[in-house]
């Protein structure tokens, strides 16, 4: 399979971005998908996740209530909302696909595409 990530760009501390993760090759359905963020001079970290078989979730606790991920599986694409955004969320974001349901090392995902750089102003 292979990801494409989009939907980034600069925005206000307050607002809100539409991420997407674009998948080809495999149907999405079939897949637990990861979003990841990597700041400058940090480690890519786990942001969010969604399950294949049930559509569970699971979040970082940095963004939980701010942050949604969802999947439409007719457009194989996972969509991570974003709201209430802050400073600290800037960062380059990247989704991949892993075996593993809901699970948070980036050493569990793979087929990871180009990220999406997601710029919060103060």
């Amino acid at each position: 399979v292979q990801l494409q990530a989009s939907g980034g760009g600069l925005v206000q501390a307050g607002g809100s971005l539409i991420l997407s993760c674009a998948a080809s090759g495999r149907p999405l359905s079939s897949l637990n998908v990861g979003w990841f963020r990597q700041a400058p001079g940090k480690e890519r970290e786990f942001v969010a996740a969604i399950g294949w078989s049930s559509g569970s979730t699971r979040y970082a606790d940095s963004v939980k209530g701010r942050f949604t991920v969802s999947r439409n599986n007719a457009e194989n694409t996972v969509y991570l909302q974003m709201n209430s955004l802050k400073p600290e969320d800037t960062a380059v974001y990247y989704c991949a696909v892993s075996r593993r349901q809901l699970v948070t090392s980036l050493y569990e995902y793979g087929s990871w595409g180009q990220g999406t750089k997601v710029t919060v102003s103060s």
